[in-house]
């Protein structure tokens, strides 16, 4: 059974940067594609940014491409974001998961950005 613990959240003004850690369980960490997600109040969750196994290849959602940053360090089962330049819409909860996303979910780390 795969846990997930994402940490790092907080409340930061528009422009700051916060690094977001996802701590996983389970043996299959290093051979799984990792993703971050987000929750915005009201809104469905969606797809922020995945990094492979492998070759360690990114993909990001359009509205934090070249903003937010995501790694991986397979020896410790952790998955990083990295964001930089924080908007007020960046406000959600912030979750990872495979990217498929059919892991358990996490409790999710809280991202508030103020203007």
């Amino acid at each position: 059974q795969v846990q997930l613990v994402e940490s790092g959240g907080g409340l930061v003004q528009a422009g700051g940067s916060l690094r977001l850690s996802c701590a996983a369980s389970g043996r299959t960490f290093s051979t799984t594609t990792m993703a971050w997600f987000r929750q915005a109040p009201g809104k469905e969750r969606e797809f922020v940014a995945a990094i492979s196994w492998g070759t360690l290849s990114t993909s990001y959602a359009d509205s934090v491409k070249g903003r937010f940053s995501i790694s991986r360090d397979n020896a410790k089962n952790t998955v990083y974001l990295q964001m930089n330049s924080l908007k007020p819409e960046d406000t959600a909860v912030y979750y990872c998961n495979n990217r498929q996303g059919t892991k358990s979910w996490g409790q999710g780390t809280q991202v508030t950005v103020s203007s």
